[in-house]
């Protein structure tokens, strides 16, 4: 990150020369907060697109006055205070919070340059993200005073058609020999993987649950399992799954995920419900998200997956009112999203004001 400015300088300038065409408008990730001073030297917009929710981006944006209110060494057992001095966050807890606000060693390079990005991105021509006004609007009003424009243009997956996406271990197939809502869906990512304790303690946990799992595991965690799991459990143990075809199939009663943003809308649009074990970043804030404010799904007790934790959080689910409520849940929070990307939706409006930016070559 400390040679990406020069090298995104380098790239702008060399993408000019074979184009022919001067650059007319700056979009970058929210984390290039540097894109900034990039985007004035060429007298050009800058729009920063942030990749997970609102609920993080807040995070970020109140970071100074997190540290003034809490202090920046004495969390120690504060942990479960909530931020509702912040619209839109009255729910969340310190804990949820991404490392480098108020946790952690706030001195690295990167706390460090969370921080400045939090700073700088009010400064931002616009601020896009992949989501919709609706699913949280009292942070969308907030949000909407603090940027100079704050555009939601999400759900992609509702506004956009699937892709074709192969299934090479049919998993599809699979699914279609299931009953509707009785399977668990496992997946924490491209990034990361539980510890081999944990990974028992789930495989555990399904095999005595006795419920049909696809968990979509790479091939060199599989030697953590336990001996024959994979010959006496009821499901497929692959090393990669079409998540969203996945989440879509009516036969997936519930998703235990890590919690990034991608994979919780890919499972709001399939109507799936959550049990969310948190790693780093926005995984904590968007669980709180899903189990306080939408109800959407549950965090695993204590935040790490247990035996116990889990069989619990699965029969909540896939057998209890509380499960069935959180379907219901699903339906209504589905609905608002579709018609956000709707022909006059709200995503469709800020998406043409976000083409009108990015497109215009008159940007005096």
């Amino acid at each position: 990150m400390e040679v990406a400015p020069q090298n995104l300088r380098k790239a702008m300038e060399l993408a000019v020369e074979e184009s022919g065409r001067k650059v007319s408008c700056l979009v970058a990730d929210a984390f290039f907060w540097f894109a900034k001073q990039i985007a004035v030297e060429n007298g050009v917009p800058w729009v920063s697109f942030w990749t997970a929710g609102a609920c993080s981006l807040s995070s970020h944006v109140y970071t100074d006055l997190m540290r003034e209110k809490f202090g920046v060494g004495g969390i120690v057992g504060r942990e479960d205070e909530t931020l509702n001095f912040i619209p839109g966050m009255s729910k969340v807890r310190i804990r949820d919070l991404p490392e480098g606000i108020v946790l952690g060693n706030l001195e690295s390079f990167f706390s460090r340059m969370l921080h400045r990005m939090g700073q700088v991105l009010p400064e931002a021509t616009a601020v896009f993200l992949n989501s919709c006004e609706e699913l949280d609007p009292d942070r969308t009003t907030d949000l909407k005073s603090k940027f100079k424009q704050y555009l939601n243009v999400g759900p992609f997956i509702l506004a956009t058609p699937p892709p074709s996406v192969p299934d090479p271990y049919g998993c599809l197939t699979w699914l279609d020999k299931q009953k509707p809502a009785t399977v668990v869906y496992i997946s924490f990512g491209s990034v990361v993987t539980p510890p081999p304790n944990e990974l028992v303690a789930l495989a555990e946990a399904v095999e005595a649950s006795q419920v049909p799992f696809i968990w979509s595991l790479r091939d060199k965690s599989k030697v953590h399992l336990p001996n024959g799991f994979l010959e006496r459990a009821n499901g497929m143990v692959v090393p990669w799954a079409p998540q969203r075809d996945v989440l879509a199939h009516g036969a997936v009663g519930v998703f235990i995920t890590h919690g990034g943003w991608n994979s919780l809308v890919e499972s709001i649009a399939g109507g799936v419900p959550m049990i969310f074990r948190p790693f780093f970043g926005d995984h904590g804030v968007n669980g709180r998200m899903v189990e306080d404010v939408w109800e959407i799904g549950v965090i695993v007790e204590s935040g790490v997956l247990t035996k116990n934790g889990i069989m619990r959080g699965l029969d909540l689910i896939l057998a209890q009112e509380k499960g069935k409520k959180m379907r219901e849940n699903l339906k209504e929070v589905v609905a608002l999203a579709q018609i956000a990307v709707g022909a006059n939706g709200s995503s469709t409006k800020n998406f043409k004001k976000l083409l009108d930016l990015v497109c215009s070559q008159n940007h005096a």
